[in-house]
């Protein structure tokens, strides 16, 4: 069949392949008997998605009539990403392709948990929160994505999905062979389809750095763990971020490499530093860790520190891969207190403890850096700066659930004894006309720091609700620590 055979090429094209391929699919496009309409129904679109831009700019160049319509068309079908411009009839990049945005860090406008299809998103279900399992149901032929895991169907007719999240350790514990060596190179998904046949390719995500040069594509294997053990299946091809499976059967699956013991081989991987604030008025902490750029391994850990109110901070990867099982050294500036002060890069999947090193700040009023490097070489590989004042945005962006009246009653004990300097909030009050300058002076005039601060609270409450709404903003933006240490107490409850 026409769409099979071409389908096959595309997915052997490489690029000294690709001005060949692309002469047979503008034959087959500007051909009488083929329309645009004709095109996305022999699923050449879903080869588009996956990376193929040369055939967008052919589609560009050519200016028959032909082409122009089909040029449009791609165009409507493979929507911008957010902020870009539309430049169909002008660039010839006409369109992002899903693959290169993921490989560059940009995601397209899709939720957590939702696929991106090829007719819209499609939302995920979670049908069993204690095995962590979820199913979707893709409502047409095409190829979904989602892009929070990383994780890709190619499909040729509707069918639901099921997919469930384990761990790698005890699987692997069980068939380890002493004569060869395994690493986990990304998630393991149990994966049910119904109905069964109509899965074209399943793409497993990966955490191996490709362009690296230095990891051979045979060591790529899919394990499937079945009731006889662990069987291997070669991927029919590995591509940056992910390895493809085509016409597969399903299992617990995820993707292993396999080389020899004793090769002294170091595996380049894509790696993240992820560094959360946790605040304490007499000592801030910070959470930093170094893992492999696992997209669900990242959500395990947010979800894990959100738990004890844990907020992470932007920063930027590693620029360049770092190899696998290697040490790294975690230093900084300032004389602070860091333990542990080495980590190893290694791959746990999430639901297990992931290790971390904890920096102990004090009260941070100056700048920190924080530098990671490797031990073995001494090479830096990654350095950030946090200043006090990115925390108090942190702090002050997330307000506490209660109302500002709930809020300061509840913590109106706290308030009265560990309110600080109050003449920036006094100026808010006056300002706002809560307060008129004789009541300003008649809290500045009371001789001790407690007396001024309960003075300070039982007038505004006699004020009435607005009020205390206006010092319940004040004091976020005077006195975020105290407040967001107050927040986190109120959670904790």
């Amino acid at each position: 069949m026409e769409r099979d055979t071409l389908k096959k090429e595309m997915h052997r094209c490489t690029r000294c392949h690709l001005t060949r391929l692309l002469k047979r699919i503008q034959s087959i496009c500007l051909g009488n008997e083929t329309s645009p309409a004709v095109l996305f129904k022999r699923r050449i679109l879903t080869d588009l998605q996956l990376g193929h831009t040369g055939f967008l700019s052919w589609l560009h160049k050519d200016k028959s009539s032909k082409a122009q319509t089909g040029m449009k068309w791609t165009a409507q079908k493979l929507p911008l990403p957010e902020g870009s411009e539309d430049t169909s009839l002008g660039v010839a990049t006409l369109v992002p392709i899903q693959a290169a945005q993921l490989s560059a860090g940009v995601e397209p406008v899709c939720k957590s948990y939702q696929f991106l299809g090829p007719e819209g998103n499609v939302d995920i279900e979670l049908i069993d929160k204690s095995a962590n399992r979820y199913s979707a149901h893709f409502p047409a032929a095409g190829f979904y994505l989602w892009p929070a895991v990383g994780l890709g169907f190619l499909v040729t007719a509707a069918v639901t999905v099921k997919i469930a999240f384990d761990s790698w350790n005890q699987r692997l514990g069980l068939t380890l062979q002493h004569q060869e060596q395994w690493m986990a190179a990304g998630p393991l998904f149990e994966i049910s389809v119904e109905p069964e046949g109509v899965i074209a390719e399943i793409h497993l995500p990966h955490i191996v750095s490709l362009p690296a040069n230095e990891v051979d594509v045979s060591w790529f294997q899919v394990a499937h763990f079945k009731d006889e053990g662990m069987v291997l299946e070669p991927p029919s091809r590995v591509e940056p971020f992910y390895a493809v499976l085509e016409n597969p059967s399903f299992s617990l699956m995820g993707i292993l490499l396999r080389f020899a013991s004793g090769t002294g081989v170091s595996v380049p991987i894509t790696s993240l530093t992820l560094i959360y604030y946790h605040f304490h008025p007499e000592d801030i902490k910070f959470h930093l860790y170094l893992i492999p750029s696992d997209p669900l391994l990242t959500k395990a850990i947010d979800d894990e520190e959100a738990k004890f109110h844990g907020v992470r901070l932007q920063t930027s990867p590693p620029v360049d891969p770092l190899n696998f099982g290697s040490r790294y050294i975690v230093s900084s500036n300032a004389h602070l207190e860091i333990i542990p002060e080495e980590l190893k890069l290694s791959y746990r999947s999430p639901g297990e403890i992931q290790i971390f090193s904890k920096v102990y700040a004090g009260k941070m009023k100056e700048p920190i850096i924080v530098e990671i490097a490797e031990k073995r070489h001494k090479t830096l590989v990654w350095r950030t700066l946090v200043k006090p004042v990115d925390l108090q945005f942190h702090s002050a962006a997330a307000p506490p659930p209660l109302s500002g009246k709930a809020f300061l009653k509840e913590h109106h004990r706290q308030l009265q004894a560990r309110l600080g300097d109050l003449n920036g909030v006094l100026d808010d009050l006056q300002y706002s006309e809560v307060f008129t300058e004789e009541e300003k002076e008649l809290v500045q005039q009371c001789p001790t720091q407690q007396r001024k601060n309960e003075t300070l609270l039982r007038m505004v409450e006699k004020k009435g609700h607005q009020a205390l709404g206006i010092l319940f903003q004040s004091l976020h933006r005077r006195d975020p620590y105290l407040m967001s240490y107050l927040s986190q107490q109120s959670l904790q409850q």
